[in-house]
């Protein structure tokens, strides 16, 4: 059969960089090891059960079984608007400034295609989740990075910005707490974000995903919280991380009504909208949250804390974030290339990691670990790790 030719766009995508590590995995499973895998942040406990039980009511009336409304059910729009007011003191309305969405993934990487024309610049954080450059891409358009860097507390540096790429530039992704990084941005930072794009006539992207995975008294503020913000931009909210319910894909965009509708639009000549039972299931979800929240994240910190006080031990400077299921770390001494650790890690002591560089060039120089897994196996990890003598200077 002759090589089917892609689309350039297609062609430009990097390699998705999870696909690498699965590849590492496949050869190393080959020999039976026992691998700990700390690469992917996939939710390892389960769906709360009374979430399951609302689907499984919801499934059995046969009128959700017809194509769903492609803006949701109102009581799905009315359940996120009062969380979200109980939460960030913001109001919402649900008729214009509230989407469901198939997963947050689904509405970062088709908002592009509302926004961007063949040539237009997309302000993408680097390193950040691979689909604000995919979805850029994809529309035609030009990502241009912003640098996060650890002597700016992995804040994107908007003064640095050159004025032609300001001017080209259609859409800006952030995302606080920050994916790999676990950064949190205060307030003020998000000002500074409506200023420049109030300035510069761009749309604000805010992936709000780890909004809730919090721990101690720190709680993340949103986006649209600040004056101005509902001017320029829309923020992007998971049911995946906080409840669970990765596999179930279920999300929302909320924010400017004319930035909802250009995505809506987008939508509709996309998908048909999302099943209806499991949009019960999230005002399931929604509606009793608080104590699952704080559930989720206690078991997060308590596996964060045993990563890094065992690392710690052992001789690894390893910061300690205030959110996310995740930790940054830096590479030991010994090592330049966070693939490289990733391979060793993996080969020597059959641990699955993230290398930073996947997710931008500057995220060189540190690994993502997931505190997806029990804390005993995190136990185990750093047991394996110690006895591979890695060391700081």
């Amino acid at each position: 059969m002759p090589e089917v030719a892609v689309s350039r766009r297609l062609a430009q995508l990097p390699t998705y960089l999870f696909a690498k590590i699965d590849e590492l995995k496949k050869d190393v499973l080959a020999s039976g090891a026992d691998i700990i895998d700390l690469g992917t942040g996939d939710p390892d406990t389960p769906t709360a059960p009374r979430v399951i039980e609302q689907l499984y009511t919801s499934a059995k009336i046969e009128e959700n079984h017809r194509y769903p409304s492609y803006s949701g059910l109102r009581i799905l729009r009315e359940t996120v608007a009062r969380w979200f007011e109980g939460r960030f003191s913001v109001k919402l309305n649900p008729e214009n400034e509230i989407l469901p969405l198939l997963g947050s993934k689904e509405g970062i990487g088709h908002i592009p295609l509302a926004f961007v024309n063949e040539g237009d610049v997309a302000l993408v954080p680097d390193p950040g989740y691979p689909v604000y450059q995919a979805g850029t891409i994809l529309a035609g358009g030009k990502p241009s990075f912003l640098p996060l860097y650890k002597d700016n507390e992995f804040l994107p540096q908007l003064n640095s910005v050159s004025e032609d790429i300001a001017r080209r530039a259609k859409i800006m992704f952030i995302n606080y707490p920050n994916n790999p990084t676990t950064a949190t941005a205060s307030k003020e930072f998000f000002k500074e974000v409506v200023r420049f794009a109030k300035k510069y006539e761009i749309v604000v992207c805010h992936d709000a995903a780890y909004s809730e995975v919090t721990f101690g008294d720190y709680q993340a503020p949103s986006f649209l919280e600040v004056g101005g913000a509902m001017d320029v931009g829309v923020e992007f909210h998971s049911l995946s991380k906080t409840y669970n319910m990765t596999g179930w894909r279920v999300a929302w965009a909320c924010g400017n009504p004319q930035i909802i509708s250009a995505l809506l639009k987008v939508k509709t000549n996309l998908d048909s909208g999302m099943f209806q039972p499991i949009q019960y299931a999230a005002i399931e979800a929604l509606n009793n949250s608080d104590e699952e929240v704080s559930r989720v994240a206690k078991i997060y910190m308590e596996r964060r804390d045993a990563l890094i006080d065992g690392l710690t031990k052992i001789g690894w400077k390893v910061p300690r974030p205030k959110a996310t299921l995740y930790v940054w770390l830096p590479l030991p001494s010994s090592f330049t290339s966070s693939f490289e650790l990733t391979e060793y890690l993996l080969r020597e002591a059959h641990i699955v990691t993230t290398p930073g560089v996947g997710f931008g060039a500057c995220g060189e120089g540190f690994i993502r670990i997931a505190l997806t897994v029990p804390r005993e196996r995190i136990e185990e990890a750093v047991g394996r790790i110690s006895h591979l003598k890695l060391t700081y200077h």
